[in-house]
């Protein structure tokens, strides 16, 4: 089990640490995991548990919305809590499994439209002219965030890309250890190979390194990014742009590239008269859902905005893409 930080102090400290080992052994991420049986051993403790086995008492006041929380914080805290009682009752002990509530989510992502990305690639451009700090990741934003519209990859699988992660001759990405623990290759339009092109060239220019096992993306000092540094100067970008966010709703968000671009890839799809389950199969694949589930949202998402969204989808910006038709024909 990875090192964390706190200890485990309830009856059931052993047996978390015997889970989390267990999901990782097969394969599973369990960050998230461990931060909420982090809290659910400090729950028991505080109650006193002396049982090994989670008892209904105990899973209900779990299950409970605590004071500020979300629906969907809560529902998944009892989603692991499922997990782990189950492991229980699998070891031999008597736990009880709580009931899943119904989750349905309401969020609506924030669809970028042409003119909206036309100022964020000019405020990108514009960046090294209004940052001056030295240690600065404002080098690498006029491609990454190019990169993230053009190929609708997650910001963390972005910046884990090496040098050697770029293939410019088959022009495509390879991802390595994504979100459903699988590698895989994305597809690079033209234009982002002539624009990675010339990313390589600048950093050469200014003597950061492009060793093949080298991060692709870096701060001014040649190390790595962290997401939260690449988020903070793209919402100063948007706030330069005009860009504001809506009250109502979550975002615009620099995760809303990618859903920008899956609504247009399902656009242009769409528009060509390919198969809707076909459509469907393809973006699934391409953005690393692991299921068709994650993937049908876009779904709903085109049949809503679809007007608006073919207008929105400019033919100034299709050479950005890559030729989704390709991966199908």
């Amino acid at each position: 089990m990875r090192k964390r930080t706190g200890k485990l102090c309830s009856v059931f400290s052993g047996l978390i640490t015997q889970y989390v080992e267990y999901k990782q052994n097969i394969g599973c991420k369990t960050t998230v995991m461990e931060f909420m049986l982090k809290r659910f051993d400090k729950f028991a403790n505080d109650r006193n548990e002396k049982a090994l086995g989670i008892s209904k008492d105990l899973a209900d006041a779990w299950c409970c919305k605590f004071s500020g929380e979300s629906e969907e914080n809560r529902y998944y805290r009892i989603v692991i809590l499922r997990g782990f009682s189950s492991f229980l009752q699998i070891i031999g002990y008597n736990s009880y499994i709580p009931i899943l509530p119904k989750h349905q989510s309401n969020f609506t992502p924030y669809i970028y439209t042409s003119d909206e990305i036309e100022k964020i690639f000019k405020e990108c451009d514009r960046i090294n002219s209004y940052y001056h700090l030295v240690n600065s990741a404002r080098f690498s934003m006029p491609c990454l965030i190019r990169l993230l519209y053009g190929t609708g990859i997650r910001v963390g699988e972005a910046l884990k890309l090496k040098h050697s992660d770029i293939d410019f001759k088959n022009e495509c990405l390879l991802l390595r250890e994504c979100k459903n623990g699988k590698d895989r290759y994305v597809p690079l339009s033209p234009s982002l190979v002539l624009m990675c092109h010339d990313y390589v060239a600048q950093k050469q220019k200014f003597g950061f390194s492009i060793n093949p096992e080298s991060y692709f993306f870096v701060k001014c000092n040649d190390t790595s990014i962290s997401p939260r540094t690449v988020s903070n100067h793209f919402n100063h970008i948007l706030e330069r742009a005009g860009i504001m966010r809506n009250e109502n709703r979550k975002g615009p968000r620099l995760h809303d590239l990618r859903h920008t671009f899956c609504v247009n890839s399902f656009v242009q799809l769409c528009k060509s008269g390919k198969d809707i389950h076909n459509v469907m199969l393809i973006l699934m694949t391409y953005m690393g859902h692991q299921s068709i589930k994650a993937t049908n949202k876009y779904v709903r998402i085109v049949e809503a905005m679809f007007p608006e969204i073919v207008e929105q989808v400019d033919m100034a910006h299709n050479h950005i893409f890559p030729n989704m038709n390709e991966m199908i024909d």
